[in-house]
């Protein structure tokens, strides 16, 4: 399969080619309408940089203004590896659901990106990146990048990808790294490229708000936990500081982040796992979760004000259990906290079926949706849910 170990000396080779050149390549092309603002600055050397004092993470967040955004993977793909892949990256669709999030108020995206891509083909991830960015931008809509994720399927494969699962809540999602690049160090050398490249590239792009390092790094998949690596979380644990280290050595303009999602009591250490300890003590700006009633949300927040930095959820919204637009925006707002939902346009990850539905798939689309804001054509779910984030953002009414 392309983007294993055996390209992985080839890729080496194109990162350091690529971080130099890559400033002038992304010019060329009438796929690239504006050319990104990148810098062509070699990562620094490791230890040179560290992690942001809570003064300049404060100024950096109150220079954003509020940020409400939802997490985004376009309709027509159903993993992250069939959004940005040739022949079913979209710009198209990219351009036009951004668009529909725009004038749905929202501000940000939060988007997952995938080792393989670039190991894959480097320079052509870069230009979709690039174009990526630059659609964002036309509607003031400023990224979120998630670099690796823990959640849902161990063996993610390049090429064409499976068919959704009928009645089933995000049935094609997949782990990055895989279960059999976890714990490689060959290939933890591409990893390494993988980031470096992809921070050096927009280091110094104010387009691209922050960059969140790795999703719920001590999920255990459940749902695949009969295939699961048995030292997962183990192998994550080892990863997830060097995946820190690398990116301090390119230095960007931009916060990192990784957020915390379960556990008793953030605000204790004894309350956190070894893992959420060492995220919440390594973010910029510290990033959560949580689906829970606004209560139990705004509980949350009392746990993790006492860090003295910048917070925003990046995962919310669960609407059967409370978790909604109207109950979660106005807390988040009240205590300068920004939030991000779970799905923008309804699609091929059909969020809009529970998690339960792993259990006892259903066999027609609820009345009340899970997740999701939109449906396939642009048009709200909930008019409500949309009215609620214009006025609170200011949006267009």
């Amino acid at each position: 399969m392309r983007g294993t170990w055996p390209r992985a000396t080839y890729c080496q080779f194109v990162y350091r080619r690529t971080v130099l050149k890559l400033p002038l390549l992304l010019t060329a092309g009438t796929a690239l309408a504006q050319a990104p603002r990148a810098s062509a600055e070699p990562p620094r050397a490791s230890g040179e940089s560290s992690r942001w004092s809570p003064d300049r993470a404060h100024s950096w967040y109150q220079a954003q203004g509020w940020l409400v955004g939802a997490n985004y993977i376009t309709s027509n793909a159903i993993n992250q590896l069939e959004m940005f892949q040739p022949g079913t990256y979209d710009p198209q669709r990219i351009d036009t659901e951004l668009g529909w999030a725009r004038s749905s108020g929202l501000n940000s995206v939060r988007v997952f990106l995938h080792d393989q891509l670039w190991a894959q083909d480097p320079w052509g991830f870069h230009t979709r990146l690039a174009q990526f960015v630059g659609i964002a931008a036309r509607h003031r809509i400023k990224p979120l990048f998630v670099f690796f994720d823990s959640c849902w399927d161990p063996f993610p494969k390049l090429g064409p990808q499976r068919a959704p699962r009928p009645g089933v809540h995000n049935s094609g999602w997949v782990q990055s790294p895989g279960a059999e690049h976890l714990g490689d160090p060959r290939y933890t050398r591409v990893l390494h490229d993988y980031v470096t490249a992809v921070l050096s590239q927009f280091r110094s792009d104010d387009r691209v708000l922050a960059w969140d390092l790795w999703n719920e790094p001590d999920n255990p998949a459940r749902v695949y936990r009969n295939v699961e690596r048995k030292d997962k979380q183990e192998r994550v644990a080892e990863l997830l500081p060097e995946v820190f280290r690398w990116a301090r050595a390119v230095d960007p303009s931009q916060p990192l982040t990784t957020g915390v999602w379960h556990g008793d009591d953030w605000a204790e250490p004894q309350g956190r796992s070894a893992i959420s300890d060492m995220q919440l003590n390594s973010a910029d700006v510290i990033t959560f979760h949580s689906y829970a009633e606004p209560a139990g949300f705004e509980s949350r927040i009392s746990e993790l004000s006492p860090l003295g930095r910048p917070i925003i959820c990046t995962e919310y919204m669960a609407r059967p259990w409370g978790s909604t637009i109207e109950g979660i925006l106005p807390v988040a707002k009240r205590h300068n906290v920004g939030a991000f939902n779970w799905g923008l346009v309804a699609g091929k990850t059909q969020t809009y079926f529970p998690w339960d539905s792993w259990d006892h798939p259903y066999a027609t689309v609820p009345k009340v949706w899970f997740h999701d804001l939109l449906l396939r054509d642009g048009r709200p779910y909930r008019d409500s849910e949309i009215q609620t984030i214009r006025r609170l953002t200011g949006g267009p009414a």
